[in-house]
């Protein structure tokens, strides 16, 4: 009696301490971590306020920052720590609206009271050990329905979904509002600006040229924009370096674009703007996000087509696609099915309408609908596009990048527990949206959204790592 009464109190405290959340190490790095995450966590403004003033003086100012990061994840759940010292502080965390994982590095001063001086969080791929459960399909649309109910009561998702499984959709989904001031609500046709999303079918287009002889991926880009004033780009930077953003040709966003973004109406007009500026880096040296080097991709097509490169796109990818609600019309032209973006701004949204550019560009800034991203997967799929030599090499990873993945041309390619998928994501404040495409399992996820990232993308993510392997 005695013996199970002892066992029955030992496996209850085992069971509570195994309940409790994994506590940080007892150094002082590690109070200095519980405190920030406690004072983030608590998602009010005064209590973080004092924790900034108190520990990181220098980023007091930026409390509206640090309020807008935790609206958009919901805080964080403490997972393990991975290093602690007097000084260092190095743990993993997960978000609590969504499965991202990320690892924070804090390090504070030697001397009391300790302050901070460097606090890094970064995204991280989920660890092995916290796989997520693959579903049948039923269950994993359910799971996502309910995810998308609970995001939008929220007030973190408004857009459009759509699932495919060898063509044909098994979920298909508007929520939220086009329009809040007209009160008119999202559909699976309305169309939403897809930002970087745009540079798929700029790489699309540069491998049909390739495939027809007419560009060649490992000539400079002065070839074929002989006139280019800085030598060093015009000679170094190939076709390839373009379509892999490994040609160090840098950003179009900053202090300059903010002067001129209602003067830059033509990708001309752009490189104009830029042609003067230097290397950032060696050609081939290392990757980083070019929304220059598209840019360039769309000049080169232009002059080797004869034509713009709004008119090229939409004569060789749109219309083979059959995407006929996709395009990157000038800001100033109504388009009737067009939502609004809304950005955040303190606790509500406002329209993003100051932040756009004139007309979207080879780079991004165009728009389309879940539709018609349906419509291209399949197209590129079925090789209507290009031939399936030039497809896989479009698709196929080439470049490392800091997610883990591998960047292709104008795609990103990889594989997440055991299920591989390549495709493009685009964000800016106001938009979001990703297109994956899983040819083993025969998936195609497109999601958009009318709110800041990472709005979609947390949908595609949630599905993805849910949905049948193949």
């Amino acid at each position: 009696m005695k013996k199970t009464f002892v066992l029955a109190v030992l496996l209850s405290i085992a069971t509570m301490l195994l309940a409790q959340p994994p506590q940080a190490q007892d150094t002082a790095a590690a109070r200095q971590f519980t405190a920030w995450l406690t004072a983030f966590n608590s998602g009010d403004r005064t209590t973080l306020q004092q924790y900034l003033q108190k520990n990181r003086p220098s980023e007091a100012a930026r409390v509206d920052d640090e309020l807008a990061f935790r609206q958009q994840t919901g805080g964080f759940e403490f997972k393990k720590t991975e290093e602690s010292t007097a000084t260092r502080f190095v743990g993993l965390l997960k978000e609590r609206d969504s499965d991202q994982y990320a690892r924070i590095v804090l390090e504070i001063a030697a001397e009391e009271p300790h302050l901070v001086k460097s606090l890094e969080l970064r995204a991280i791929p989920r660890p092995a050990d916290s796989a997520i459960p693959r579903m049948s399909e039923g269950e994993a649309t359910a799971a996502l329905r309910q995810e998308l109910e609970k995001a939008v009561a929220a007030d973190r998702f408004a857009g459009a979904v759509i699932v495919a499984k060898n063509g044909k959709p098994v979920f298909s989904e508007a929520y939220g509002m086009a329009d809040r001031e007209k009160k008119v609500a999202n559909q699976l046709g309305t169309q939403f600006r897809i930002g970087s999303m745009n540079k798929m079918f700029t790489a699309v287009a540069t491998l049909q040229l390739v495939q027809a002889g007419k560009i060649k991926l490992t000539d400079p880009v002065g070839k074929y924009l002989p006139d280019y004033a800085n030598k060093d780009v015009a000679t170094k930077v190939t076709i390839h370096h373009l379509l892999t953003h490994t040609g160090g040709t840098g950003d179009i966003f900053g202090l300059e674009f903010d002067a001129h973004r209602l003067e830059l109406r033509t990708l001309q007009d752009y490189v104009k703007l830029y042609e003067k500026r230097g290397l950032e880096f060696e050609p081939g040296s290392r990757w980083e996000h070019s929304n220059y080097g598209f840019l360039l991709l769309g000049a080169v097509i232009e002059k080797v087509s004869g034509q713009t490169y709004y008119n090229y796109v939409r004569e060789h990818v749109f219309k083979p696609a059959g995407m006929t609600s996709t395009d990157a019309l000038p800001e100033s032209e109504a388009v009737p099915g067009r939502s609004t973006g809304y950005m955040r701004e303190g606790t509500g949204w406002k329209p993003n309408t100051d932040t756009l550019p004139w007309r979207g560009t080879s780079a991004g800034g165009g728009y389309s609908t879940v539709e018609d991203l349906q419509r291209f997967a399949n197209a590129l799929q079925g090789h209507k596009l290009l031939d399936a030599e030039h497809t896989d090499l479009l698709v196929t990873g080439k470049v490392d990048t800091p997610r883990g993945d591998k960047y292709a041309y104008g795609f990103l390619d990889g594989t997440e527990a055991g299920v591989h998928c390549f495709g493009h994501g685009g964000g800016a404040p106001g938009m979001n949206g990703d297109l994956k495409i899983c040819p083993q399992s025969g998936y195609v996820i497109a999601v958009l959204a009318n709110l800041d990232p990472p709005a979609a993308n947390r949908v595609s993510e949630f599905l993805s790592s849910r949905l049948p392997a193949p």
